[in-house]
C-alpha cells in the first residue's frame, strides 16, 4: 500500500499566512509584511535556531495598528504567552519551560520608558541575552544553597509607540506601524470569530515546518547582512529558503531593506552621537590639535537640535563627558595654552575612535551636521596653537572673535553662553533626558 501522504507546500502556506495577515491589518510596505510572515513562521522551529530574533512593533502615535498587529501575530506564532506588564521573575519561569513560549509584550513603552527605565532593566537583560542560544540568567537559590542556570532562549515580539531600547532593536525585525489613511480599509478582527482561522494557519506552519527540522538545524543561508543583523535575520531567511518559489529572493529584500530603515532612523547611541558632535566641534573651532573642555561643551549644548541641552540645567557637563569617553580610552588632561593652562582634549586622541565607529563619510555621503551658530571654519586655514595667523577664531556662544595667535577664552559654564540674554539659566531648553 503507497504513502499517500502529500509533502506540504511551504510557500501556499506562507502565502496564506501572508494573506490572512493584510486581512486585518495594513503594514507599512510589501518587506513589512514579508518580514512578519517569516517571523511568525521562524517561532515554529525555534529549536533549530542559534538566535531568537526579537519582532519590534512601533509606532509613532496610538491607533497606528500595532496593538491589532500583535493580535494577528498571537494567533498564528507558537506557543503564545502575551502580556502588557509582567515581572522579569515571572517570564524567566516561563521560558525556563520545557516548551519556551513565544514572549508578545504589549504597551512596551510603558516598560522600557521614563522612570520605569531603571525598575525594569532585568527585563531589559533578559530580552537581550535571549537573543542567543546558551546564554542563561544565573541565581543563586537560598534554599537549595546552589547556584541556578534559567534558560532565556526565546523569541519574543514588542509592541508600542515610540522605539524601544537600542540594545533591543539591535536584536530585532523593527517593523515602522502607520496610521491607516481614507482608502485603506482591513477587515474587523474578533478572537473569538477570526481565532480559530488563524490557530488553523499555525498548525500548518507547526506540521510543515517541525518536520523539516533537521535540514532548518544545518541551513546555513546565504545573507545579504553581516555580524548582528545577519544572525538575527537568519531564521528568517533559512525559512523563506526551506519554502522556495519567491521567497528566498523576498526574503532577503525584506531583511535588507528593512534593515537600512533601521540604519537610516538616526538611532545612533549617545556616545556615537558624541564622537560624531565632538568631530564638527572641532572643525568649528579650526581644527586646532587640543581644545578646552569649556570651548567643546560650548559646542555641544550650543546646537538646539542634538540631545546635549537635555543632559542638565547648564546642560552636558565636564564630568559627564568625561564619563561618556572614558570607554573610548579618552580622557582630559592639563594641556597649556597660549593664554594659559587649562582642562581640554587633544584631537588625536579621538582619531583611533573615529575612524572605527564614525568613519569619515566618502564621497556622497552627508557630512556631520554643524550647529548653526557656530561660524564655519575651513579646516587648515586656521592656526595652529602658538602660531601667528591672520585667520580670525570664533568665541563660541558670543558674537565675538579674537586673533588667530589668540586662545579662545574659555567659558566657566553654560551660563556664560548668549550675550544677548537669549541662553540664561531659566532658558526653556529641549531635548531628552540622558
Amino acid at each position: 500500500m503507497s504513502d499517500t501522504t502529500e509533502t506540504p507546500d511551504g510557500a501556499a502556506i506562507l502565502d496564506r499566512l501572508h494573506a490572512t495577515i493584510t486581512r486585518y491589518v495594513v503594514l507599512p510596505s510589501p518587506e513589512a509584511v514579508d518580514a512578519v510572515v517569516l517571523w511568525i513562521a521562524a517561532t515554529h522551529a525555534m529549536c533549530a535556531w542559534a538566535h531568537a530574533p526579537r519582532l519590534v512593533i512601533r509606532a509613532p502615535e496610538k491607533r497606528c495598528g500595532k496593538s491589532r498587529l500583535l493580535d494577528v501575530v498571537e494567533g498564528m506564532c507558537c506557543n503564545p504567552l502575551i502580556t502588557v506588564n509582567a515581572s522579569p521573575a515571572a517570564v524567566y519561569r516561563a521560558i525556563g519551560t520545557d516548551t519556551p513560549p513565544t514572549l508578545l509584550v504589549d504597551e512596551a513603552d510603558t516598560i522600557f520608558g521614563g522612570k520605569n527605565a531603571e525598575a525594569n532593566e532585568d527585563l531589559r537583560g533578559l530580552l537581550n541575552a535571549g537573543h542567543q542560544r546558551n546564554r542563561p540568567a544565573i541565581r543563586w537559590d537560598n534554599n537549595l544553597h546552589r547556584l541556578e542556570k534559567i534558560p532565556t532562549f526565546a523569541m519574543a515580539a514588542l509592541a508600542g509607540i515610540g522605539a524601544m531600547p537600542d540594545t533591543i532593536e539591535d536584536r530585532a525585525v523593527v517593523v515602522r506601524m502607520r496610521r491607516r489613511m481614507a482608502g485603506e480599509t482591513v477587515a474587523p478582527y474578533r478572537h473569538r470569530r477570526d481565532g480559530p482561522v488563524l490557530r488553523k494557519v499555525a498548525v500548518e506552519l507547526s506540521a510543515w515546518l517541525r518536520g523539516n527540522l533537521a535540514e532548518l538545524e544545518r541551513a546555513e543561508p546565504v545573507m545579504p547582512l553581516e555580524d548582528r543583523a545577519a544572525d538575527t535575520w537568519e531564521p528568517l531567511i533559512a525559512v523563506a529558503d526551506l519554502a522556495g518559489g519567491m521567497w528566498p529572493a523576498r526574503g532577503r529584500t525584506a531583511a535588507t531593506v528593512l534593515t537600512a530603515e533601521a540604519e537610516d532612523s538616526g538611532q545612533v547611541s549617545t556616545r556615537i552621537r558624541l564622537l560624531t558632535d565632538i568631530r564638527a566641534a572641532f572643525i568649528t573651532l579650526g581644527d586646532p590639535p587640543a581644545a578646552t573642555t569649556a570651548d567643546l561643551l560650548a559646542a555641544l549644548n550650543d546646537d538646539p537640535e542634538a540631545p546635549w541641552q537635555g543632559f542638565g540645567p547648564t546642560g552636558l557637563t565636564g564630568k559627564r563627558l568625561g564619563d561618556l569617553l572614558r570607554e573610548f580610552g579618552i580622557s582630559s588632561d592639563t594641556i597649556r595654552f597660549p593664554v594659559g593652562q587649562a582642562k581640554g582634549y587633544v584631537r588625536d586622541a579621538f582619531t583611533d575612535a573615529w575612524q572605527r565607529y564614525c568613519p569619515t563619510p566618502t564621497r556622497g555621503e552627508s557630512v556631520p551636521s554643524v550647529p548653526t551658530s557656530f561660524s564655519q571654519v575651513n579646516p587648515g586655514t586656521d592656526s595652529s596653537l602658538g602660531t601667528d595667523r591672520s585667520v580670525p577664531r570664533h568665541v563660541p556662544g558670543t558674537d565675538q572673535s579674537v586673533p588667530a595667535n589668540q586662545s579662545v577664552p574659555a567659558l566657566s559654564s553654560q551660563n556664560e553662553l548668549g550675550t544677548d540674554g537669549t541662553d540664561t539659566p531659566g532658558r526653556r531648553r529641549r531635548g531628552g533626558a540622558a
